[in-house]
């Protein structure tokens, strides 16, 4: 800018200069650089300010910074100002552009999720409907379809719950409101205790429950023992959807360095090399009308995901379709 400058104002000495000669006046040397330091220093002034004057909201809005006038000069002091604000044009472009592709990615994500909730509720709420319709029809007055048509109500309402407390662990382990209580405890007799409770389950799709060997001491690890408990449960019930008639479900340990790696294995209808990479997804399900009839929700290994997570450890997954899958994650060993 100050070359340019500079060529207008030797342009406008020359003009005033030749006048002069016209009209019979002397010029000496001296006064040529006077006139040509006041020309610059005129013409460096007004498009300096011009300049300013046009760059100063645009850097405001874009910088995002509410300066003062004569605190924004001293921020651009030494600086080319055209070449600043370009600078910021061109990372504001880039930011902006980020910004859209990560709203439309949210806002796909939010059409996905409320279509998926939408989905799994219908159903449930479609049996309740149904249902009720049927004893008031003239069902209640028979006494064996009148039970059987409410402990079926029962079981979708169950179903509604168990949907409904899935997504509040989730929303809660993701904004970070689930605060983990710490503890040692012993991770096999955990493990125990998630057999206890899904061993009816476990009997009534022919699925035998198990370790690959027998743990005779406490293997102990430094944990939120509920949360734990909670994502076992979910592998479990996960072997229990996902596995064969008369399959089986076995609960391995192994030391690693300062961690204790916990490994749940099936060998059931197994996970495809495509589907892997989303099945810790919400309702992400392989098999989504299998798991539906035994209870899944496919909300299951997004809860174990994150609790994991929750606990700077992580969870992997290795499966073949037809052979089966292993869950393998990490706790911390108890000191």
């Amino acid at each position: 800018m100050a070359l340019i400058i500079s060529i207008i104002s030797i342009i406008l000495v020359i003009i005033f200069t030749s006048f002069k000669r016209i009209s019979g006046w002397i010029i000496y040397p001296g006064i040529f650089v006077v006139l040509f330091i006041i020309c610059f220093l005129l013409i460096y002034y007004a498009v300096d300010n011009f300049i300013f004057d046009k760059i100063n909201p645009l850097y405001k809005t874009i910088g995002n910074i509410p300066l003062t006038r004569k605190e924004l000069r001293k921020k651009l002091e030494g600086k080319d100002m055209i070449q600043e604000v370009n600078r910021l044009v061109i990372n504001y472009a880039q930011n902006r552009r980020k910004e859209i592709k990560k709203l439309r990615r949210l806002e796909k994500y939010r059409k996905e999720f409320l279509g998926n909730v939408s989905h799994e509720l219908k159903t449930p709420i479609f049996n309740i409907q149904g249902y009720i319709l049927t004893l008031l029809d003239g069902g209640l007055e028979d006494p064996e379809i009148n039970r059987e048509y409410l402990e079926r109500t029962e079981a979708s309402v169950n179903r509604m719950i168990s949907i409904i407390e899935d997504l509040e662990s989730i929303a809660r382990l993701e904004v970070g409101e689930l605060k983990l209580e710490l503890e040692d405890f012993d991770i096999v007799q955990v493990t125990r205790d998630v057999f206890n409770m899904q061993e009816m389950n476990a009997r009534k799709y022919g699925i035998s429950l198990g370790f690959d060997t027998n743990y005779d001491k406490p293997i102990l690890v430094h944990a939120d023992k509920k949360r734990i408990n909670e994502a076992l449960n979910n592998l479990i019930i996960n072997a229990i959807i996902y596995g064969n008639e008369g399959g089986i479900t076995k609960v391995s340990f192994a030391e690693m360095g300062e961690n204790i790696l916990v490994d749940v294995t099936d060998n059931g209808i197994g996970i495809t090399e495509e589907e892997i990479p989303r099945i810790f997804e919400r309702f992400y399900r392989t098999s989504k009308s299998r798991s539906r009839d035994r209870g899944g929700t496919g909300l299951g290994l997004s809860i174990v995901k994150h609790i994991i997570e929750a606990h700077n450890q992580t969870i992997t997954v290795r499966s073949e379709a037809g052979t089966g899958s292993s869950f393998s994650f990490t706790l911390k060993k108890a000191q």
